[in-house]
């Protein structure tokens, strides 16, 4: 048996890590990870490691999947056979060469080839070890000679410039006995040879240097032109793919889901954005071009992450939800069916609580969660699953406290709950109870099946999707709150006869404890609470919410007059009150900068201290906090959010230093004076809304893109609609899936989608066109060895003649 966990890479730099399961051959993680990826990468690999106690962890295998082919496996669960690790073919990086061939004709007549290697500068080379400090080795290889010349090892750094030149001699006057003939077989030689250069991480310890990638380069391409410049791809040593039989070691499954969307400046996207944001006005709402998107994706999650985020953007949100909302509750026949299904309403109100409510969750739940997770207790109440030695009772009791706890935080939790839920919430109750006048329970039942079913009850069940744990819990927590989530929806249901509701005898026989009366009234006054009109309260803003904590290191900030100013680690704490950092989790704060001193957040050039992922918190009087983050996505975010918490700080910068001050001058602009305002503007704004960091245009795009991919079904609704105005007899079976309650209407906005769809489309064509004339193979955007690039230049000569 053994102890795994896995690691998801971008290239061979670490950015998430799954929990271990522990003393398994099949473990199953159930992990999500979601990230913006902020730099280039060619693959993105997945290893799987083998904890040892007492050695480092052996590496199990990977799964690596080129960039390019991340589009066929989009959104499949998929099974990947695991590959052998080897350190030969573990390879990133890009190299700049410049290659000359001449000829040299010596004091006898005599030409001789001499060929010249420049070796300019690499970029992008992995870390090994928590070091890079990367030489190249340049080599004259043909069949009867080898000759090799090394650069000097440059420290601390994986974007190595080196601009060396290495000059061979490729073809030398034939013996001297006859010094007037030119050696011939030298000459079909320099067809055989080849250039090969290699990079390796300079390692101090007795295992010899790393291999980092290497390019070979046959000189026949040279006998064309004698002058060579590009910029090459690493590639792995030719032993790197030895052919080992590929069933030994498992496999992995995996669902990956990478989108990428090409975002033009927001004039572009205007038309679209503005039939889009209409759509709450547009009468009935069914004919809106909103709508019109919920109906044509094949999942309505599809449709509802871009709308809510493009309306809670331009503050649409209420109006959009409230209108979507008040049609569905017409077509309801039975009010305790009411907001049950999988419709576009209840995924967008289901996306708005998940952007808005994230810190009313962190805030009302974690700490409890937080002790689940760590205390154990038992819990089961199934007699048939009980362990040796556990008593059913104190199991009962145990959960029954979790239950009451948990019930009282949220129904105690009324003022905390965001503003936007809270006049989504009045919007519903107001409908349903206009729509089922009868029945006076569908005000609540309406508010409870978002609250508590969709929103309180799947957070409690698993935390790491709400941001509430970083892992998936073990088996026994996780049972335990599975255990507590079926209770507090059926508690916060308000159903009739609530034993009835369980189809487990225990379940029932331990939901008779909470059949009083004090809970149910607890959920009614809750939910009144959140969704009565004009309800404003500003305590919310009063406590602090914690936003993001973690281990960073940190350059000492010299507050000592003679303090070291080295490098620590701490762990760093951010609320919307005051970024701190302390020795380690609970510790007294070390040091705390209140938000409204933080004057900008921007990152630190590496070649300030030789470090990757840095960036920098500028604070009054020009004292700067260096600090470092595990990787590039987790520096992104932090970055991401300490500039939205300090974005309304009167004091904010506009220019800034993107290098440190040392040895008695700015790195970047080599001002003396440790006062010199900064040299680079900073950064552009960010909304200044903690929750909500959202992109319009890139929404708007993202919208496009779906409707252009389910092009086939918007032409389809057009014909339904001349079918169903022309024909409104029995309805055709083809048309019956779309909801189409005014025709005339609804063909008005489809012809509107379709023409902006349209006019997007070929602005892509036309820019992918332009930038097809541009791109040079082997420029640093396009090194050779780029397989991408090799397929969008297929992609290009096939379809040159029509639009993308």
């Amino acid at each position: 048996m053994r102890d795994c966990y896995c690691t998801v890479n971008l290239d061979q730099e670490e950015v998430f890590r799954t929990k271990i399961v522990e003393k398994s051959l099949c473990p199953f993680y159930g992990e999500d990870f979601y990230c913006e990826i902020p730099r280039t990468f060619r693959h993105l690999s997945f290893y799987i490691f083998d904890r040892d106690v007492f050695r480092r962890d052996s590496i199990i295998g990977k799964v690596a999947i080129q960039k390019e082919d991340l589009q066929k496996y989009h959104n499949r669960d998929t099974w990947f056979q695991l590959q052998h690790v080897d350190a030969d073919s573990e390879v990133q990086g890009k190299v700049h060469l410049e290659l000359r061939l001449s000829e040299v004709i010596t004091d006898t007549g005599v030409v001789c080839h001499k060929l010249a290697t420049r070796v300019l500068e690499c970029q992008g080379l992995p870390i090994v070890n928590g070091q890079c400090d990367p030489y190249a080795t340049v080599t004259l290889a043909g069949p009867s000679r080898s000759e090799a010349k090394k650069t000097k090892v440059k420290k601390k750094t994986n974007n190595p410039h080196f601009d060396e030149v290495f000059y061979f001699e490729v073809t030398r006057p034939s013996s001297y006995n006859k010094k007037s003939h030119f050696d011939i077989e030298d000459v079909d030689e320099v067809d055989k040879m080849e250039i090969r250069v290699d990079l390796w991480n300079a390692s101090n310890l007795k295992f010899g240097d790393e291999f980092l990638g290497e390019l070979r380069l046959p000189l026949k391409f040279l006998r064309q032109s004698s002058s060579y410049e590009a910029w090459y791809f690493l590639q792995p040593r030719d032993n790197g793919n030895k052919s080992l039989k590929p069933d030994d070691l498992g496999s992995l499954r995996l669902n990956v889901v990478y989108t990428e969307d090409h975002v033009f400046s927001s004039d572009y996207y205007s038309p679209l954005r503005d039939i889009l944001l209409k759509s709450a006005d547009v009468e009935p709402v069914s004919a809106s071009a909103a709508h019109i998107l919920g109906e044509v994706c094949r999942e309505k999650q599809e449709a509802a992450i871009p709308l809510v985020r493009l309306f809670l953007h331009y503050g649409r949100i209420v109006p959009f939800i409230s209108a979507i909302a008040n049609a569905e509750v017409k077509r309801t026949q039975d009010p305790n069916t009411i907001f049950r299904g999988n419709s576009l309403t209840s995924k967008c109100i289901d996306e708005t609580m998940k952007l808005a409510g994230m810190h009313y969750l962190q805030v009302t739940l974690k700490p409890i969660i937080d002790e689940i997770c760590q205390v154990h207790k038992p819990c089961e109440i199934d007699p048939v699953k009980l362990k040796d030695g556990e008593n059913l009772e104190n199991n009962r009791e145990n959960l029954r406290q979790y239950v009451d706890r948990i019930f009282t935080v949220i129904t105690k939790s009324g003022v905390s709950c965001p503003t936007v839920m809270c006049d989504i919430f009045f919007s519903l109750r107001e409908s349903a109870a206009k729509r089922f006048q009868g029945d006076l329970d569908v005000r609540y039942t309406a508010v409870s099946s978002f609250i508590f079913l969709r929103f309180f009850a799947p957070a409690i069940l698993s935390p790491n999707l709400f941001q509430l744990t970083p892992h998936h819990p073990d088996p026994q927590t996780s049972r335990t709150l599975t255990l507590i989530s079926k209770t507090i929806q059926t508690l916060g249901s308000l159903s009739k006869s609530k034993s009835a509701n369980f189809k487990e005898s225990y379940m029932a026989t331990f939901y008779d404890y909470f059949n009083e009366q004090k809970y149910a009234d607890a959920v009614k006054n809750f939910l009144d609470l959140i969704s009565s009109s004009g309800r404003r309260d500003h305590k919310s803003i009063e406590q602090p919410i914690l936003l993001k904590e973690g281990f960073m290191i940190k350059r000492a900030q010299g507050r000592k007059r003679f303090g070291m100013k080295n490098f620590k680690k701490r762990w760093f704490r951010l609320t919307n009150h005051e970024f701190t950092y302390q020795k380690s989790k609970g510790d007294h704060p070390l040091c705390s900068i209140p938000i409204e001193n933080i004057l900008a957040v921007e990152r630190l050039e590496e070649e300030s201290f030789k470090m990757k992922n840095m960036f920098q918190v500028i604070q009054p009087e020009r004292r700067v906090l260096y600090i470092q983050a595990n990787n590039c996505v987790e520096a992104k975010d932090w970055i991401d959010i300490l500039t939205k918490v300090s974005q309304c700080n009167k004091k904010r910068l506009t220019v800034y230093h993107p290098s440190a001050y040392l040895n008695g001058h700015w790195l970047c602009c080599k001002a003396t004076a440790d006062n010199t305002p900064g040299c680079t503007p900073c950064t552009g704004g960010l909304p200044a809304n903690i929750q909500l960091d959202i992109d319009g245009d890139r929404e708007t795009e993202r919208i496009y893109s779906l409707f252009n991919l389910y092009m086939p079904k918007l032409e389809k609704m057009q014909e339904a609609c001349g079918s169903k105005s022309v024909y409104d007899g029995p309805e055709e079976e083809e048309y019956s899936t779309f909801i189409i309650d005014d025709p005339k209407e609804t063909y008005k906005t489809l012809r509107l989608i379709i023409e902006g769809v349209g006019t997007l489309e070929q602005e892509h064509a036309q820019y992918k066109r332009d930038k097809f004339k541009k791109t040079k193979y082997g420029s640093q955007e396009h090194p050779i060895g780029d397989k991408s690039f090799q397929t969008y230049i297929r992609q290009q000569s096939e379809i040159s003649a029509h639009s993308i």
